[in-house]
């Protein structure tokens, strides 16, 4: 038995040159802007911390864990802030949330720090470390949210 065949084609519509399949397009590169500022001064603040209080080697490393739940507080505040209270304009966001507080809280110095701890034979301090900056992290934004909810929130609404 023979198979037919189907041929199938696609028929495309011309393109007009004057207009964004999808709407205007915009361009990203001030978002990029505001987020790489913010991102300098934030990493400029934890270098800082770091240079401060420095943490010695086998050691628990407080610095990164402060700084990591300190940022996350102020990550929690700022959002609720910014998302409950305030009208900001489009840049804030990007430029403190992504770019400052993402510069100053740090992963990447964190899996070096477990990384260092492992590979010094100090591996309880390593997991020990690794879940007490997660939960430290967490509590600490779900706190920033939920004090800047009490506080901010109502104080907003009645200034309305």
């Amino acid at each position: 038995m023979r198979s037919k065949r189907t041929r199938v084609e696609t028929v495309t519509e011309p393109a007009d040159p004057g207009v964004a399949p999808s709407g205007p397009r915009r361009s990203h590169h001030g978002v990029l802007a505001v987020i790489a500022a913010g991102g300098a001064i934030g990493t400029g603040g934890r270098y800082g911390a770091a240079l401060l209080w420095p943490t010695a080697a086998g050691s628990f490393p407080w610095t990164t864990f402060c700084v990591n739940a300190a940022g996350c507080l102020l990550i929690g505040a700022l959002l609720v802030a910014l998302t409950e209270v305030w009208t900001a304009p489009a840049w804030v966001r990007p430029f403190l949330a992504t770019g400052v507080l993402g510069g100053f809280t740090t992963f990447s110095t964190y899996c070096l720090d477990i990384e260092r701890l492992v590979s010094g034979g100090r591996t309880g301090l390593a997991l020990g470390y690794l879940a007490a900056t997660v939960l430290a992290a967490l509590a600490a934004v779900v706190t920033g949210a939920w004090t800047t909810r009490r506080l901010l929130v109502p104080t907003a609404r009645r200034a309305r």
